[in-house]
């Protein structure tokens, strides 16, 4: 007994000084090892927010640790219209869930950004118990990571040609009364003499390659409406108003 006991000590000893002497990363053998204190994890600084055009949590938790018809496909949390909310992906990991894309000058979102799917048919109105738990997440993860609170986006404002989630039934302005995104404040007016929309959707984050699907992308996030995919859409003087308010919140100190 003593001997087995002696033996067992030993190797517990020698496992805890291999662990004590492993690398933080993995080691680059074309350079010497010199470790620096001076580093950290990934630091997301956006949160897109997704819904998943799924039958269910549990078929949409499936996919999230497989693959749909594009390969595999992942987000950091999804949350059940039950307001049951599951991680899948750990914050400081990069999940997969952006795909092609760009906010303002952030070309790689899956690396910047934190996914949250929602249990969504896009054209069904969200739950009670949904839009809590999201609220609460929303405040953990700003709080928690230091993301702005008005880097909160839809996946369709990332990517307007190829993404309509999460849809015009997606409550944003409940949202900015919690303090999270962005929204036009107090009365709206007539933009200036010479007010370009289009610098206005660029200082925002939207991307302009494609400026129609840009336009609904804004529909859909600020007028609460789909325009369809075929539909060639402009500002009209209501878009102006929105975002002559927006630009001009966009000079003040942002909210954390």
């Amino acid at each position: 007994m003593t001997t087995l006991r002696l033996t067992f000590l030993a190797s517990a000893c020698l496992l805890l000084a291999a662990c004590s002497h492993a690398p933080q990363a993995p080691r680059n053998p074309l350079g010497e090892w010199v470790p620096s204190p001076n580093f950290d994890a990934r630091r997301p600084v956006v949160i897109v927010i997704h819904a998943t055009e799924q039958g269910s949590a549990e078929q949409s938790l499936e996919t999230l640790r497989t693959r749909n018809r594009g390969g595999p496909v992942s987000s950091h949390y999804l949350i059940g219209d039950d307001g049951r909310t599951y991680q899948l992906v750990a914050d400081g990991a990069r999940a997969w869930h952006a795909g092609g894309g760009r906010w303002g000058t952030i070309t790689d979102l899956n690396s910047a950004s934190i996914g949250i799917e929602l249990d969504n048919q896009v054209g069904e109105p969200f739950t009670e118990a949904q839009l809590s738990a999201l609220l609460a997440l929303l405040e953990d993860l700003t709080t928690r990571l230091s993301i702005p609170k008005s880097q909160v986006i839809g996946h369709a404002d990332m990517a307007p040609t190829r993404k309509r989630d999460p849809g015009s039934l997606f409550p944003w302005q409940r949202l900015a009364e919690a303090g999270f995104g962005r929204w036009p404040q107090g009365e709206l007016v007539e933009p200036p003499a010479g007010f370009d929309p289009w610098l206005a959707m660029a200082a925002i984050g939207y991307p302009l390659n494609d400026r129609a699907a840009a336009v609904r992308a804004f529909h859909r996030h600020y007028r609460g409406r789909d325009d369809g995919e075929d539909l060639q859409v402009a500002f009209d003087a209501e878009d102006l108003r929105i975002l002559h308010a927006l630009a001009t919140q966009l000079l003040q100190p942002a909210a954390r």
